[in-house]
């Protein structure tokens, strides 16, 4: 497995472009919370500026958690296994599956039948083999309403693949969030 630490050039680069996503959270969560225009939050109390940036950095480390977990079921409706993604978060196999508990596809939850559907996380895809390709495209409603499919002019080489995409939107899609 390849090694995912990043230079300090990347490292300096990151910070810097979160910072530069930080400010205007910051400014807006300040705002809201004391009534004050947005444009002189940093002319407040030290302390009341520092603890409305804290407070925009847990708003951004629960987004990352939630984007986290989208990839890790992302990753897994592409077959990747909890020991792969543990290998690649630092931790093992049974922390991925603590951390990821729904990342990776179980036969009990999820069902992919011969007659191309899918079915997962509250929703439902259908599988079809486009006649004019030989290759395999899926349309289908996630539990929360929104309709997907492949894109008009792609396909997918196998129907394997196009179950994968299908389990991917479905899950993104699944009633409450993924």
């Amino acid at each position: 497995m390849a090694s995912f630490e990043i230079t300090p050039e990347e490292r300096a680069a990151l910070d810097t472009a979160l910072h530069d996503a930080l400010h205007p959270l910051a400014s807006a969560v300040r705002s809201r919370t004391t009534g004050q225009p947005e444009d002189r939050m940093w002319d407040a109390d030290p302390v009341e500026v520092t603890l409305s940036v804290l407070a925009a950095w847990k708003v951004v480390d629960a987004e990352v958690k939630r984007l986290t977990a989208i990839a890790a079921g992302t990753a897994g409706s592409y077959g990747a296994s909890y020991e792969q993604m543990g290998a690649v978060w630092g931790i093992t196999r049974q922390g991925a599956r603590k951390k990821w508990p729904d990342a990776v596809s179980r036969p009990a939850t999820t069902t992919a039948r011969t007659d191309g559907r899918v079915e997962l996380c509250g929703g439902s895809a259908e599988l079809a083999r486009d006649p004019a390709s030989g290759g395999w495209r899926w349309a289908g409603t996630g539990a929360d309403g929104v309709r997907g499919g492949t894109a008009d002019g792609a396909r997918h080489a196998t129907k394997e693949e196009a179950a994968a995409h299908a389990g991917a939107f479905l899950q993104a899609h699944a009633s409450g969030g993924a």
